[in-house]
């Protein structure tokens, strides 16, 4: 530990970050891992792509494990925000500026042109990036890489070698330490290795990442999906009625006892990411009220666009002859309007007073979706659908809201918006946790306002832009549709005011009452608080 003193009496510091030798050495030797992935991604000839391979994610990830020791380990537990804004790559600077325009060239090409990655076509062996993980593939699942096989390889090394930086990180934090264990399971297991070996057990089963629930899972209702389960029998029905047991019964149970962060903050890879390679960036997140409504009514015209897109594509390729299919558009249209209804009208009835002026939006972005299906089921032919061909229609969905928005957008913009926008603005998946969260949830955080002594550690940290100090400064209960329950606003706070809480549905939601002096009832409403 260094003994060196700093005799400046500044409080924003004016000295430079420094990193010590050893930090040095970390990078370099991980820019060199970095330096063979781009060697390969300009179709430099490697002679052994098995060994480069091996030597540039072992450089990368021993280079991050190395600056992470150096960086945390020489210093004692503890809230570890020192420098921060000072950083040109974590404050918007220069550097956060390049690596946000080369993350976002990265997603343009893995999405719209991997052949410049060396992507092959018509069986021709792959080139440059692809062909450099090749080995890998053919080691997992017996087949050449994709492009999506490269990316979910350099997304699990990332999860893996920063998830050991935030552990960390937040050492003095048991939940924070057995949260991020969580995600790198998931995403090691789940997401990476478990498709590949059902693969091998059976090609013909479409690809399956089980951790992944519709609207996330976006093609599971699709057709060449569904007859790929379809024709796989017992195994591929079974992960059908898996994938709609987990939307319409898991979920929603899960989210009541623990609210969505068993999902946002334990499971789910895009916020895997987002809270380890991500974590440098999370203070970026705007916490202004211009944001927050900008959020509330975008996220959920992206999860109006999901059901509709959803609804068509399987409408898409049903008929209407009921000796033909067992389920026909006339039927399967009702049933989503009625299961709408239902939902639509329990939470008016149940939640409407508490959610004020929100009700009227709901009410609104309700009567939009009803409208949209009924015109898609009175102008729809047997090949087109909102006047547009089936085919064209089910891709929609997953090039706007699976590529570009989750991928280019929510991942490529870490260093300018932060690293949950996409988690904040746009998944669907996420807003209809934040609606369960809201309305049934038993999960809060609560705050104790004597304790707050304003630093604002908890609002620079929340990553959804929540102004959480808001909240502490009142005493009162954070229960917000954005929250994924991350809990680094209570691992940073110096002196325990936020906790993260199970608890029953009364008191849950407790906005600051003026208490009147004349108030009759005075006594009884202070001591059922």
């Amino acid at each position: 530990m260094s003994n060196k003193l700093n005799h400046s009496m500044s409080l924003a510091s004016p000295d430079a970050f420094h990193i010590s030798t050893k930090q040095k050495f970390a990078l370099g030797i991980g820019l060199v891992g970095l330096l063979i992935l781009a060697l390969a991604l300009f179709n430099v000839n490697l002679p052994n792509t098995a060994l480069f391979l091996t030597l540039a994610i072992g450089l990368i990830s021993v280079g991050i494990v190395v600056y992470s020791r150096e960086a945390y380990l020489t210093k004692l537990e503890g809230i570890k925000n020192d420098g921060t804004w000072f950083k040109s790559i974590s404050s918007r600077g220069f550097w956060g500026w390049a690596l946000g325009i080369i993350l976002t060239s990265f997603y343009i090409v893995l999405y719209f042109y991997p052949q410049y990655l060396g992507l092959a076509k018509d069986g021709a062996p792959n080139t440059g990036l692809v062909g450099l993980f090749d080995p890998l593939s053919n080691l997992l699942s017996g087949r050449n890489a994709s492009q999506w096989f490269v990316y979910g390889s350099l997304y699990t090394i990332a999860i893996l070698a920063f998830g050991y930086k935030f552990i960390l990180k937040y050492r003095h934090n048991r939940y924070q330490q057995i949260r991020t264990m969580s995600v790198m399971f998931f995403q090691l297991g789940f997401a990476f290795l478990i498709p590949e070996f059902m693969y091998v057990m059976n090609n013909d089963l479409p690809y399956y990442d089980l951790k992944s629930v519709w609207p996330l899972n976006y093609y599971l209702f699709d057709e060449w999906s569904v007859k790929g389960f379809l024709s796989n029998g017992n195994l591929g029905l079974a992960l059908i009625i898996f994938g709609i047991v987990s939307t319409f019964l898991i979920t929603p149970i899960l989210t009541y006892k623990y609210g969505k962060r068993w999902y946002c903050s334990w499971v789910c890879g895009c916020g895997g990411l987002a809270e380890t390679a991500g974590d440098s960036f999370r203070q970026l997140s705007s916490k202004k009220l211009s944001a927050w409504k900008l959020e509330r009514w975008l996220i959920h015209t992206v999860l109006v666009f999901s059901v509709v897109m959803t609804t068509a594509m399987v409408y898409s390729y049903l008929g209407k002859d009921s000796n033909n299919f067992w389920l026909t558009r006339d039927v399967f249209i009702t049933s989503v309007i009625v299961f709408l209804t239902i939902i639509f009208a329990a939470v008016m009835y149940f939640r409407g007073k508490e959610l004020g002026k929100d009700a009227k939006a709901g009410a609104i972005g309700y009567a939009v979706v009803i409208a949209l299906l009924l015109f898609m089921h009175f102008t729809s032919t047997t090949e087109q659908l909102f006047f547009v061909k089936g085919t064209a229609l089910r891709s929609t969905y997953g090039i706007y809201i699976g590529s570009i928005f989750s991928g280019v957008i929510g991942t490529g913009f870490y260093p300018i918006l932060g690293s949950r926008s996409w988690c904040r603005f746009g998944c669907p998946m996420a807003a209809i946790l934040g609606f369960q969260q809201r309305m049934f949830s038993k999960f809060r955080i609560t705050t104790n306002g004597g304790q707050c002594i304003s630093c604002g550690n908890c609002s620079n940290s929340c990553e959804m832009g929540i102004d959480v100090r808001a909240y502490a400064q009142k005493g009162e209960n954070i229960v917000r549709s954005s929250c994924v329950g991350c809990g680094v606003c209570s691992a940073v706070c110096p002196r325990g005011v936020l906790k993260l809480e199970n608890d029953s549905m009364e008191g849950r939601i407790n906005p600051t009452e003026v208490l009147l002096g004349n108030d009759v009832d005075l006594m009884d409403f202070v001591n059922k608080k």
